[in-house]
């Protein structure tokens, strides 16, 4: 009997469970399956593949069973590691203060990424986007638990009062706002590098304004247009300051004080691209060597000359003096080593000259006097028209082609103390290669850049190829070329230039968006080509020829033959010696000297 009590008073213990069972149930059922088309919807917006959840149990966890995605789970609010998951997350935080991420790697993996938050208690959504606007996080939506009845999903928005917008789930419009589309002239702080042509700043004299130009500046211009916002120059003096370099503006975006510097930092001194954003040039990073000097006039005549030609016209000569020596006679006795060496027919016929021909010559030696003219027309054919090239436009000294060459030559290696450093932490092989005798360095960054744009030919210039093409552009004006890149001469071949920016720049997607933009319609590149001809405008650079030519006389110098005067004066002071001993028979005194002796 006590049995049977028993289980009537759990079989109605177990009623009542059921009936409050039924009536709270279809409540979860109906939140669970709003919630459930609204991870669908954003799903249809933009395709997530990972899920994370921040805070303990809520209606976001009994989610999970019906979806088949990956799934971090962080009860605690924070992370001890660095989120390295490539996919696209959405973050569900249960409650308003559930998220708590320290991690400092993973808040800017997941700085964009939308965020669906639940709010059990009565927070509201001001405040709430209030505190994720503190973190640069924008991208937020909120849902209350009575979502399955209002239909509301609360929105933020960063330039606009209030801060957040509602919304009805079932209006089927984009849950998220992209914040940053308009920015409601919001400013965007820069700081220009004025590294002529990317970035020149000059005042407006209308308006009185600082502006800038070049086509990095240009892309920093369009870029505040098309966010509806302004460039706020900051004020570099009170940083103390007077002309930013590319270490302070990089050093300034790491501390955030700036938000998108006007500057190109390069791959040598960057590591990450924390600080940095998508690549804007890709370059070489090679040396600007001054074009050689012509060689004077007076070096010409031994550049014609050489001793591989002389050596083959020697032994024509021997060979055509033999030859004359036996067939005249159809014997040796003449074949003496005076007679070979300065035979009278066969060392004018090699020099274009006449001579006498012998009477009632043979068939054979009218053959080899004939090679012999022709051999002479050849050869005076060709250095004559080797002096007559060489004298309209004389070769230049020699060209450097490797970097150890450099010490072989007057000019420097001028460099600023910058890239010194950049160039021996990163142990280039090449720069090695350069002794520090023949370098120049200036630690005034100014002075460096000031004297390389003026085309000073008394040093050699490390530059980018980018940064060439300004010089050649303006080199087109010059009678004749004052540099040259040595594109076989590079300490990098392929090199990055990145635009840096503050670490939690929260619009960085659409900066580097528009940068990609730039390229792919040929802005970048048109803006490059008109890079010299904006200078001009703004009179940072002229049209004047810079070459420095050397001026050309109507007719030749006597310096200009001085060689073959000399060489004249020689041959005529040995042809007097010679003359002499022969009038006072020194041959003879020598013989009976010698006879005596024996």
């Amino acid at each position: 009997m006590a049995m049977g009590w028993i289980v009537l008073i759990f079989w109605c213990f177990g009623q009542l469970s059921a009936q409050s069972f039924n009536i709270t149930r279809p409540t979860d059922l109906e939140l669970e399956d709003r919630l459930l088309q609204v991870l669908l919807q954003l799903n249809l917006e933009e395709e997530y593949n990972t899920l994370l959840v921040y805070g303990k149990e809520c209606v976001f966890h009994s989610l999970l069973r019906h979806l088949a995605i990956p799934t971090v789970i962080v009860g605690s609010g924070s992370t001890n590691y660095t989120w390295n998951f490539s996919t696209s997350t959405l973050i569900l935080t249960c409650g308003s203060d559930a998220e708590r991420e320290e991690n400092s790697n993973t808040l800017l993996k997941l700085q964009r990424t939308r965020r669906l938050i639940y709010l059990q208690d009565n927070s509201e959504p001001e405040s709430i986007c209030n505190k994720y606007s503190l973190k640069e996080q924008h991208n937020i939506a909120m849902v209350k638990s009575s979502f399955y009845q209002s239909d509301s999903i609360y929105s933020c928005r960063y330039f606009q009062t209030p801060n957040y917008k509602e919304g009805h789930f079932s209006e089927d419009q984009p849950i998220y706002i992209e914040n940053f589309q308009n920015m409601h002239g919001t400013t965007i702080r820069t700081v220009p590098d004025r590294m002529v042509p990317r970035t020149i700043v000059y005042q407006d004299k209308k308006t009185g304004e600082t502006k800038m130009v070049g086509y990095l500046a240009n892309m920093m211009n369009t870029y505040a247009q098309k966010l509806n916002a302004k460039l706020q120059f900051i004020n570099i003096t009170e940083l103390g300051v007077e002309k930013a370099n590319m270490d302070d503006i990089l050093n300034w975006a790491k501390q955030d004080i700036l938000d998108i510097g006007t500057a190109l930092t390069s791959s040598l001194q960057t590591k990450g691209m924390d600080n940095v954003g998508y690549p804007y040039l890709l370059t070489g990073y090679c040396l600007m060597i001054p074009v050689p000097a012509k060689l004077p006039y007076n070096l010409v005549y031994s550049m014609i000359v050489d001793s591989q030609v002389l050596s083959i016209i020697f032994v024509l000569l021997c060979v055509f003096s033999v030859l004359i020596i036996y067939t005249q006679n159809l014997s040796w006795r003449n074949l003496t080593l005076a007679n070979v060496l300065l035979n009278d027919k066969s060392l004018r016929g090699l020099l274009g000259q006449s001579f006498p021909f012998p009477p009632n010559p043979s068939k054979h030696l009218k053959l080899i006097i004939f090679v012999l003219c022709f051999a002479s027309v050849m050869i005076t054919t060709m250095y004559e028209a080797y002096l007559q090239a060489y004298f309209t436009r004389p070769p230049s000294e020699p060209f450097i082609r490797a970097f150890r060459d450099i010490g072989n030559f007057s000019q420097k290696l001028a460099i600023s103390r910058i890239e010194v450093k950049v160039l021996t932490s990163l142990n280039n092989s090449h720069f090695r290669e350069i002794s520090e005798d023949h370098l120049m360095i200036f630690d005034d960054w100014s002075k460096y850049l000031d004297m390389r744009d003026s085309l000073n030919t008394s040093f050699i210039y490390p530059i980018s190829v980018d940064r060439w093409s300004c010089f050649e552009a303006q080199q087109k004006f010059f009678e004749e070329p004052a540099f040259y890149l040595a594109s076989d001469l590079c300490f990098n071949e392929l090199m990055f230039f990145n635009t840096p920016l503050r670490r939690y720049l929260p619009h960085r997607h659409l900066f580097n968006d528009h940068m990609m933009r730039q390229h792919e319609f040929g802005l970048v590149g048109f803006w490059k080509s008109q890079s010299f001809l904006e200078m001009v405008r703004l009179k940072l650079a002229s049209m004047t020829d810079l070459s420095h030519k050397q001026r050309t006389e109507d007719s030749l110098l006597l310096d200009d033959i001085s060689w073959i005067l000399k060489l004249y004066m020689g041959a005529i002071a040995a042809s007097i010696c010679c003359f002499i001993l022969e009038i006072s028979r020194c041959g003879e005194r020598c013989n009976r000297l010698w006879r005596r002796r024996r």
